[in-house]
This record gives C-alpha cells, sequence and structure tokens, in this order.
C-alpha cells in the first residue's frame, strides 16, 4: 500500500491516512453562522470519500473578523450545537475533524460596512496598490480581546467534539497582516520588528494553548512569503514557521500570506496542466521541514498521486492537503486507496471561489457551465 495511506499522529490525534482536507469555505452556513444541514452533508461525504483529516471553512472568533454572512462563527456558544453535528458527520466514518479559527482583519471590510462597523488591520497603508478596501488600524485593547477570543473558540471547538483546532495565519487574513511589514507598520509593541511583527500570533498560541491545555491538538496555517515583492518574504516567513514549530503547536500548514493582483501571486493559482505547475508551495515546505520537528502539511495546486508520495518518501511533508480537487470528487482519495481514480479532474480554473465571491454556496461551477453549453 502507497506511503499515503499510513496510518498518522497529529499530538494525540491518530488518522487513518496522510490526506487532509485543506480548509474550504463553503458559504453555506445560515445567517446566524451556524451549521446547515448542507454542510453536515458535505462533511459526510469527505468523511466517506477516504479524506484522514477534515479541517473546517474558516470560522469565525471575533465579530470584528467576520468576512460573509454566511460564514461559520465559533465567536459565541449559540454555534456549539450545530458545531457537534460536523463532528459527528465526519468521526462517523473515520475522518478527524479541526475547526479552523479565523480573524479577516481588513479582508472583513466589505462584511462590516454591512453591519455599520469598521474592519481592522495593524496599520493604515496608503497608497496601497493591492488594497482598496475600507478599514482602520487596530487599537492595542481590541487587539487583546481579539486574542482572547481566539482562545474562546478554541475551548468551544474542543466542548463541540473537534479533535483540533487550526489557527488560521495565512491568505492575507489578520495573523498574516500582522506578519506583513507591508502592513504591519507599528512601532509599538506589536509590530517595528520581525520578533514584535510575531508577537500577536504567539499570543494567540499561548492564550488558546492556556485555554485548552496541553493535550488539545492546535495547529496552524502560516503564510511563510506574501505574493508580491514588497511583502514578507521566505527568509523571514520560514523563521517564523520555526518559531510556531517551537512554541508548541502540533502541525503546521505551509502556505502564502498577503494576496497579489493576480490569481499567480495568490495561494489558489489557475493553469496547472503538468508536474512543474504542480506543488507551488513545495520549496517552502521542503525547507521548513528541515528545520522543525513537528508535522508539516503541504498544499498548493497538487495534482499527481505520484508526486504527492513522492514528497513524503523525500521528507519534504507528512501531509497532504487538498482543497479544490475535493469539491469536485470528495471520493478521490477512497478511489486512490482501491487502485481505481487517476489524476483529479479539477482544472484548477477557480470558477468555484468566483462563485463563493458572489454569494453562491461551494460547488464545481466548471461542471454547471459545461453542462449549460
Amino acid at each position: 500500500m502507497s506511503i499515503l495511506f499510513e496510518n498518522m499522529k497529529i499530538g494525540r490525534l491518530r488518522l487513518r491516512n496522510r490526506f487532509v482536507r485543506s480548509a474550504t469555505y463553503d458559504g453555506c452556513a445560515d445567517k446566524a453562522g451556524h451549521v446547515t444541514d448542507k454542510q453536515i452533508h458535505l462533511y459526510e461525504e469527505l468523511a466517506k470519500g477516504g479524506v484522514g483529516l477534515i479541517v473546517s471553512g474558516i470560522a469565525s472568533v471575533h465579530s470584528s473578523g467576520r468576512i460573509s454572512a454566511f460564514q461559520n462563527i465559533v465567536s459565541d456558544d449559540s454555534a456549539i450545537p450545530g458545531l457537534k453535528k460536523l463532528v459527528t458527520a465526519a468521526n462517523s466514518h473515520r475522518a478527524g475533524i479541526a475547526l479552523q479559527l479565523f480573524h479577516g482583519g481588513r479582508e472583513s471590510a466589505v462584511y462590516q460596512k454591512h453591519k455599520k462597523s469598521e474592519a481592522v488591520a495593524p496599520s493604515m497603508v496608503a497608497p496601497d496598490p493591492y488594497c482598496d478596501l475600507e478599514y482602520r488600524a487596530i487599537m492595542e485593547e481590541e487587539i487583546i480581546e481579539v486574542i482572547k477570543a481566539f482562545g474562546d473558540a478554541a475551548v468551544r471547538a474542543r466542548e463541540a467534539g473537534f479533535d483540533a483546532v487550526q489557527v488560521h495565519a495565512a491568505h492575507a487574513y489578520l495573523p498574516s497582516q500582522f506578519l506583513s511589514p507591508f502592513t504591519n507598520q507599528r512601532s509599538d509593541a506589536w509590530g517595528g520588528s520581525p520578533e514584535k511583527r510575531l508577537r500577536f500570533l504567539h499570543e494567540i498560541y499561548k492564550d488558546i494553548r492556556s485555554k485548552v491545555g496541553d493535550d488539545y491538538p492546535v495547529m496552524i496555517k502560516i503564510g511563510v512569503a506574501d505574493g508580491f515583492p514588497e511583502g514578507l518574504q521566505f527568509s523571514e516567513g520560514k523563521a517564523a514557521a520555526v518559531s510556531c514549530a517551537g512554541w508548541g503547536f502540533d502541525a503546521i500548514e505551509i502556505s502564502q500570506g498577503l494576496r497579489g493582483k493576480r490569481y499567480s501571486q495568490t495561494e489558489f493559482r489557475t493553469r496547472i496542466k503538468g508536474p512543474d505547475q504542480e506543488g507551488y508551495f513545495r520549496t517552502w515546505c521542503r525547507e521548513i521541514k528541515k528545520a522543525v520537528d513537528i508535522p508539516v502539511m503541504m498544499v498548493g495546486g497538487l495534482r499527481s498521486f505520484g508526486m504527492m508520495a513522492e514528497a513524503i518518501q523525500n521528507r519534504e511533508a507528512d501531509f497532504i492537503s487538498l482543497c479544490r480537487p475535493l469539491i469536485r470528487e470528495p471520493d478521490i482519495i477512497v478511489r486512490w486507496e482501491k487502485g481505481q481514480g487517476g489524476k483529479p479532474t479539477c482544472v484548477s480554473c477557480n470558477l468555484c471561489f468566483e462563485a463563493l465571491l458572489k454569494g453562491m454556496p461551494l460547488h464545481c461551477a466548471y461542471m454547471e457551465e459545461a453542462r449549460g453549453r
């Protein structure tokens, strides 16, 4: 059997294989931010499809960081009953499940304006060719409040039965905004040097760990470089990842930080037609894997089963994280296990992402468009 189907562990959590469903916003929560039947069905299909670990879509830890009316919340106890149903949907079919803890920072601006609130970020950046949103600099007391909200959200996740939590510190959201020298131009204790820009994330980790204990798996998804030259550089992002491992995070998923203007400057790149376009964060993973002693998850345009196995065999990563292929084929992993699956049919067109931006629920929009031709 392939190395990809070995049993694995993250902290105390035992998993049936090395496949992770990378966190994927589905736009299917109700307007209160609670779990719906559609989400329960989605998670059941992923678990039946063979995923070892499902990382949930972004769950908002604080009202100031909510990015959509159809995003799940974990900012108050009203979310717990529905979240328990997601856990049952996954665990009943042998998949582990982690809740991804999220604050959008300035990326929440459109929804916050609709709610007559202001989005926050580490600093005001003007002019900014990569962001035209309305937001303001976050105040010290608000920073402390958000940090505590991450810890409180982790407590709710554990109460709901989640096997782990994952802090989202990538993809232009608030923790990655603090990490980047482009968006964090503060001169106080929260910015001005790499160590101070990392402090926000460190305080989040400490608050979570103090509230859930040492035995509960706490993971991180971290953006180790921004998508444009003026932003966070990989050398500094790698150092941040190594620090995260040293603090005690139980696993680390390697991705991108701030987004540039084009898909090629983001975490969801297009035109993945061959091995040379696949695994676009593979080099980053390889370098970080050499420097840390916790499990590393590789994500980013992974399509070929052989390449995934090669990355594990070469000790470039410990887990393979998939997003877009599982939108179209949630059962592809169990087919691979049976020797029946080929390369995913996902064409990396990003029509699924564009549909989400229009308020539609998660689906393979390419298939929908093809049927309409």
